[in-house]
């Protein structure tokens, strides 16, 4: 409770401190005991006064912390309101919103799948350059299977996780766990793939107990196939056999009366080995192992003479965390590194010693490449399990788990923003204490010296309590702190109106963090899927050296934006720099240019390995999110440029005109190719071709109009819409803050690109009758 006031009445702001100050300690009890009974009229009219004044001083001191705090919450709402509100996506399931991917403690898993010469040569699908179909026109990547896709299919999931493999011929079937939305318990599902994982149908659930169910190892004996998932909260090990494959199991025995989890079966050397760790605590959990024998699948199971095999640390990698697999002769167990946080990476062992006395393995290299991106990569803070198997053709596949955000991240950012409104309240009784709003810090019949009403129960009890009273008396003292601040911090003051003002901007500053930690998400900026796919495209922007400081910062943002497979820099003029100088998450290839010509910028390029482009200006700065949202929306219409800066050419005007212009017409038919989204196949072959040679001459002799040509290219060579508009949440044109940019004086600019308008229209046609309207879309990205 916080005392305070702003008047000299009895009881009030002006004399609080000074009886908590006025004490005796060693006749305190005394006293008041022995006197109470005499002094009870005058006692009473006293607390009668101080009450009235002190009700008033809590009223004052309350309105104002009140107030403070509101403000800085309207702050905070108007904040979040304006930079943390996603918009609106085109990928939003339909019927009712709130099902499916759920804010999970758990994390928010996915499923990616991996190609590659040996197991430990594994590279994600994007990398091998599957496409969905031949008419697509852009790769697959990871990861293959969401909660989002499992949802659309009619089975609300929170995520998806512990993947494992069934090869039939050239048919992959997947089964995984996945996070029930309305039970929040797991359950088995399975998807089928006929093209090497490019596209995923959802099947259904494959197993739905009354527990949790996790980690469904599946596996073929004798020409039967079997499923034994985890189902430690049912206390047993479970052995299910399949009766219509995929979809319906039964129950073919309890394998032991255990709660293991992440347990598998194995042929090893002639016997049969079940490996496993025993549900206890989490700790244990993670860093416990052990293995029993049979000679059959079927049991009866014996234990390993030196079990537990492990109960270490749990970033040993004692927990399994997949399917062990054999290569080159040699068998190698998959195990979780739990150390950081819950299934933080695998770590591969080989196998030296398997026998009914004895086991030893050593830990070998995984050379797989972690991503750089952090958040917005969709394994970026952890995997923990693999699956990986040969196929006829040798060549091995695997299937992996990965999530965005380590385990428990909801909860750390909700205490966080928790932390951050707490520290706001004790900024608020700060400035109250200095602006003389509030001045007891305790309530006064805490103190050591009060000389008010209380009963002579507590009073007995304090005079037999020592702590109570050295407590009290710790609480008279905190009371003089009000008085003390003012005496440094005068608020009539330059120093003390600085002060006053620093703790403001500190206030907000903690109530927007606050709401970023609580409601803002977890921080990554995600790809949208389309049809259930995600992939990736090529950033490409054009500089030289005078901008050296735009390009190193562009690159150190934009790599990290999911999507971006790689980034083309176009190097103009100059002494290029070192790909080393560059902080990048991805690959960056500079390609240096003998003649400086803004042609360049779509010239053909055999080395870009997508169809799709990002042109971008080196000194245009926005959010990944903005980006992810421009490529979705290309990949529904890749016959299209789709960019973030609109113009209108009115046909008979011909007059070069901004954005605002194309407001006032209310619609646009041009997209600046400075930030935009192209088919780098369509695109730059049109721009190259003999028919646009004029106009990349024009382009030559005013060193400009590179965009207006691309555009009236594409106008010229379809009669239907062929520009599409993305409004971004925010954009810096960093060029403003240096000298080095053609479009610096803008007369002149817009002076040179009407001429530009007036010689492309007689090359290429009008643009007369094209119009298109902002806010068409039903994503509204285009208003």
């Amino acid at each position: 409770m916080v005392v305070a006031g702003g008047g000299d009445h009895g009881g009030g702001a002006g004399n609080c401190c000074m009886k908590c100050w006025q004490h005796n300690r060693n006749h305190y009890y005394h006293q008041h005991h022995y006197n109470h009974n005499s002094n009870s009229s005058g006692n009473s009219n006293t607390a009668s006064g101080g009450g009235g004044g002190g009700g008033r001083v809590v009223a004052a001191g309350f309105v104002f912390c009140l107030v403070c705090f509101v403000i800085n919450g309207l702050i905070a709402v108007l904040y979040g309101w304006l930079i943390l509100t996603p918009p609106v996506s085109l990928n939003e399931r339909k019927g009712l919103p709130w099902l499916g991917c759920q804010e999970d403690n758990e994390g928010s898993w996915a499923i990616g799948v991996f190609f590659g010469q040996s197991p430990f040569s594994l590279k994600p699908i994007e990398t091998t350059e599957i496409w969905r179909n031949e008419s697509a026109a852009w790769p697959v990547a990871n990861p293959v299977i969401t909660c989002a896709s499992a949802s659309d299919s009619g089975f609300p999931s929170n995520f998806v996780a512990d993947p494992f493999l069934y090869v039939q011929g050239d048919v992959f079937y997947l089964f995984y766990e996945t996070k029930n939305s309305f039970t929040m318990q797991g359950d088995i599902g399975v998807a089928k793939s006929i093209d090497k994982g490019a596209t995923w149908q959802q099947l259904g659930i494959a197993l739905d107990e009354e527990w949790h169910l996790s980690y469904p190892y599946v596996f073929n004996y004798l020409g039967q196939i079997y499923m034994m998932p985890e189902s430690s909260q049912k206390g047993e090990l479970r052995l299910y056999r399949v009766t219509n494959f995929p979809l319906e199991w039964e129950l073919d025995q309890v394998i032991m009366k255990k709660p293991l989890i992440d347990s598998f079966i194995i042929d090893h050397n002639g016997e049969y080995w079940l490996s496993g760790s025993e549900h206890s605590s989490f700790g244990a959990t993670n860093g416990q192992l052990e293995i029993w024998y049979s000679s059959s699948p079927l049991g009866p199971w014996k234990p390993h003479k030196k079990n537990p095999i492990y109960n270490t640390y749990r970033s040993f990698g004692a927990r399994n965390g997949g399917r062990p697999f054999r290569y080159n002769g040699n068998l190698y167990r998959i195990g979780q590194d739990c150390g950081e946080t819950y299934g933080r990476r695998v770590r591969i062992f080989k196998v030296e010693v398997l026998s009914r006395v004895d086991y030893k393995e050593v830990e070998v290299p995984f050379p797989f490449e972690e991503s750089s991106k952090g958040r917005n990569a969709w394994n970026g803070a952890r995997y923990h399990h693999l699956d990986v198997q040969q196929l006829k053709s040798g060549e091995w596949v695997g299937v992996m788990d990965g999530d965005r955000v380590p385990s428990g991240d909801s909860v750390h950012r909700f205490l966080l923003g928790c932390a951050s409104v707490a520290a706001v309240s004790g900024l608020i009784l700060f400035l109250g204490v200095l602006l003389g709003a509030v001045n007891c810090i305790i309530p006064l019949n805490w103190c050591a010296d009060y000389s008010g009403k209380r009963s002579d129960t507590l009073i007995a009890w304090e005079r037999a309590n020592v702590f109570s009273s050295k407590l009290r008396r710790v609480f008279s003292r905190l009371n003089r702190v009000p008085s003390f601040l003012r005496s440094w911090i005068k608020p009539n003051t330059f120093a003390g109106r600085s002060v006053l003002t620093l703790i403001f901007a500190l206030g907000v500053a903690l109530s927007c963090t606050g709401v970023t930690f609580i409601y803002g998400g977890s921080g990554a900026e995600e790809p949208y899927s389309w049809k259930g796919q995600f992939s990736q495209f090529t950033l490409l922007t054009m500089t030289y050296d005078a901008r050296l400081w735009n390009l190193k910062m562009f690159v150190n943002h934009y790599s990290r934006c999911a999507s971006v497979k790689e980034i083309l820099v176009v190097w103009n003029k100059g002494i290029p720099p070192k790909v080393s100088d560059l902080n990048s998450a991805v690959p960056v290839r500079i390609r240096v240019e003998d003649l400086n010509s803004l042609n360049n910028r779509f010239k053909v390029d055999p080395l870009i390995k997508t169809r799709a482009v990002l042109e971008l200006d080196d000194d245009i700065m926005m959010p990944c999110d903005d980006i992810e949202r421009g490529f979705m929306l290309w990949r529904q219409h890749p016959d299209r440029i789709v960019g973030f800066y609109p113009r209108y050419v009115d046909g008979s005007r011909l007059e070069y005109s901004g954005e605002k212009y194309a407001r006032k017409n209310k619609g646009y038919n041009m997209i600046l190719t400075g930030a935009a989204f192209m088919d780098s196949q369509v695109a730059f072959e049109r721009y190259w071709s003999e028919q646009a040679r004029p106009g990349r001459e024009v382009v030559d002799k005013y060193f400009n109009c590179e965009d207006v040509l691309m555009n009236f290219l594409y106008a010229n060579a379809s009669l239907t819409k062929t520009v599409e508009y993305v409004r971004p949440a925010w954009a810096i044109d960093t060029s403003k803050l240096s000298s080095a940019a053609i479009s610096r004086d803008t007369n002149v600019h817009y002076k040179i690109r009407s001429e530009c308008l007036r010689k492309f229209s007689d090359m290429y046609g009008s643009m007369s009758g094209r119009r298109w309207e902002f806010d068409s879309r039903k994503d509204r990205w285009d208003v």
